[in-house]
């Protein structure tokens, strides 16, 4: 069964939750991680550059508030489109439902 978009629910944490997505940010993780251990000078400079964009993340984000807020109905229907594009994407492509490896 292809699941549906809900009023609430956020196309891009469905896309996150398809297996084939799912388990390639998981690998993805798993060697981001493995490389910073046996890497320490890596690890210094990944460590920094997460710090740099977490505040720049947070920045955006305060920064755009007022225009999400103002542009508000306009995201719930491009969210409800994309979500009723993925439910036929989920559809006419099994793959999307298996992990990478699969």
């Amino acid at each position: 069964p292809v699941p549906v978009c809900h009023a609430q629910e956020n196309v891009l944490q469905r896309v996150l939750q398809l297996p084939v997505v799912s388990s390639t940010c998981e690998s993805l993780q798993r060697t981001y991680a493995s490389t910073k251990e046996a890497h320490p000078l890596m690890a210094s400079v990944c460590e920094a550059y997460e710090r740099g964009v977490q505040g720049a993340g947070a920045l955006a984000m305060w920064s755009m508030e007022p225009v999400v807020r103002r542009l508000e109905p306009q995201f719930a229907v491009a969210n409800s489109l994309a979500c009723r594009g993925l439910d036929h994407l989920e559809e006419k492509i099994p793959a999307l439902q298996y992990p990478v490896d699969k």
